[in-house]
């Protein structure tokens, strides 16, 4: 039944992908696209199945690195309530970020995040203080591809009181830390914090294991 259900939950992100155009954004036709990600259905079986958008918790998501699709579509693409996402990362662009070198990153195009968690217990802490933890729990932060991820096929786990950075990205010698939220506009957002403020609205997301 476990396995069932997260087979199913795989194509509906892959037709997820397929809707939203990301085979052309790649100048891919959908059957090379389809062949690159379907392997990757062997791999949900290590994942726990566990929706819950208020706790913040996710089996898996199907990431799309910067370097096949950009972040620029990829955004506008992840859409809350039929708004539409956006980008501010000024005096940045997202491909001014990197991963950082503690997170070992897949470098394939296309991987999967599982079990994944918004940080609710980390609210309202610094992202220096949050990044301590989820290490000590033996967990990964996020990048900006997982984050995006993540709204692109769960947007409802955007929450206003529960927001989320993603420190796993940084820009060298910077202490800007990448977070996506809604702006008033409700749209979900794309921007940055600094390393050492903390928000009662923002959490630091984290993942059990990157597989590909």
């Amino acid at each position: 039944m476990k396995q069932d259900i997260l087979h199913l939950e795989f194509k509906r992100q892959l037709d997820n992908l397929l809707d939203n155009g990301y085979p052309e954004a790649a100048n891919l036709s959908r059957e090379k696209f389809k062949a690159i990600v379907e392997p990757l259905i062997m791999k949900v079986d290590s994942a726990t199945y566990d929706i819950d958008y208020e706790k913040g918790t996710l089996p898996f998501v199907i990431v799309v690195s910067n370097k096949f699709v950009s972040t620029e579509f990829a955004m506008t693409h992840a859409s809350k309530d039929g708004k539409d996402g956006i980008i501010k990362l000024y005096p940045h662009e997202p491909r001014n970020f990197s991963p950082i070198k503690d997170v070992p990153i897949p470098k394939q195009n296309v991987y999967m995040c599982l079990n994944i968690d918004r940080g609710k217990l980390n609210i309202n802490l610094p992202p220096n203080e949050a990044f301590d933890l989820i290490a000590k729990d033996s967990r990964f932060p996020l990048t900006i591809d997982e984050g995006v991820a993540i709204i692109t096929h769960y947007p409802k786990f955007l929450m206003k009181n529960n927001c989320f950075s993603l420190l796993a990205s940084r820009c060298k010698g910077n202490k800007r830390v990448p977070a996506i939220w809604l702006n008033s506009k409700k749209q979900p957002n794309l921007g940055w914090c600094w390393d050492g403020n903390p928000h009662t609205w923002l959490g630091s997301a984290s993942c059990s294991q990157r597989l590909y």
